[in-house]
């Protein structure tokens, strides 16, 4: 009689026993398992309570002092933004002031005294996001009814009182006017972030809306980082046709910025010393991981 292979009790056992004996004495590559393992420990060193050396609780309560919502207080306009509302009623006005301190309301104050007397205005920015957070705000301060938004990829009530819009949105509706087409219906125009004229690649755009802009239509202009403001505003009543004002806002930006840098440990440093120089830790890190060798990841096969 044929025995089958294989099937025997007693010989699937020593099998079996072979090899756990075999496995457990071989030390093969590491597993997927053993990566796992590995990876879990490493995640639970990021996630250990931050130490404390040195003076670094002192570093971390100055770096936080006085952040948070100020207190509630009446508004009140500066003089700078005052000023430029008064200019508006008779020239072009170019704005520079440091992010944060009220340019946006120079725009919105002088948007809602058109739009109460049945007037209309354009409020371009270079950006899609800028665009979509302005005409949310907007919306929200003047009615949904009475704003619109133009976009490469939206298009919502055009015929409102006040657009809001793409640069080159507005640039390519100057363009269809001259070729015949339906003129721009403002009698105000607001270029935000008109720096841009100086970018190598998207400033032409800049450039053509405040030429082709009609002398008829108020131009405003904001910028927090522009040169040479008093050169620029000549160039406009240059090319316009119409005097071009500056209003500058004196003094450093009204919210200060404040950089810091997260260490692997959860610590929070102040990414500049108290001489302005790179935090010393935060500079030995970097010398630390720069010596480190680096070894190429094994392809898997």
């Amino acid at each position: 009689m044929r025995r089958s292979r294989g099937n025997h009790p007693g010989e699937r056992s020593r099998k079996k026993h072979n090899g756990r004996q075999r496995g457990g004495d071989r030390k093969g590559p590491a597993t997927h398992s053993d990566a796992t393992k590995k990876e879990h420990r490493h995640a639970e060193d990021r996630t250990a309570p931050p130490p404390s050396p040195g003076n670094y609780g002192r570093e971390l309560q100055a770096l936080l002092a006085g952040i948070g919502a100020p207190k509630p207080s009446p508004f009140k306009p500066d003089p700078f933004q005052l000023e430029a509302l008064s200019a508006l009623e008779f020239e072009d006005v170019l704005v520079t002031a440091p992010t944060g301190s009220g340019k946006t309301w120079i725009a919105r104050e002088e948007i809602r005294r058109l739009l109460s007397a049945g007037k209309r205005a354009w409020y371009t920015t270079p950006l899609k996001a800028l665009t979509n957070s302005k005409y949310a705000e907007f919306s929200t301060e003047f009615g949904a009814g009475n704003v619109g938004i133009l976009t490469g990829d939206r298009k919502e009530n055009s015929s409102a009182p006040l657009i809001v819009g793409t640069t080159e949105i507005y640039r390519n509706q100057l363009f269809d006017a001259l070729r015949g087409g339906e003129q721009v219906h403002a009698d105000l125009v607001v270029l935000d972030e008109a720096h841009y004229l100086a970018d190598e690649d998207r400033g032409h755009v800049w450039e053509e809306a405040i030429i082709l802009t009609p002398p008829r239509i108020r131009l405003l202009l904001l910028s927090a980082t522009i040169g040479k403001a008093d050169e620029f505003a000549s160039w406009i009543a240059e090319v316009r046709g119409v005097r071009c004002g500056v209003i500058t806002r004196p003094g450093a930006r009204p919210v200060p910025l404040r950089a810091a840098f997260l260490l692997p440990d959860q610590r929070l440093l102040p990414l500049l010393s108290e001489n302005e120089r790179l935090n010393p830790e935060i500079a030995t890190m970097i010398e630390l991981q720069e010596k480190r060798p680096r070894f190429r990841r094994a392809r898997s096969r």
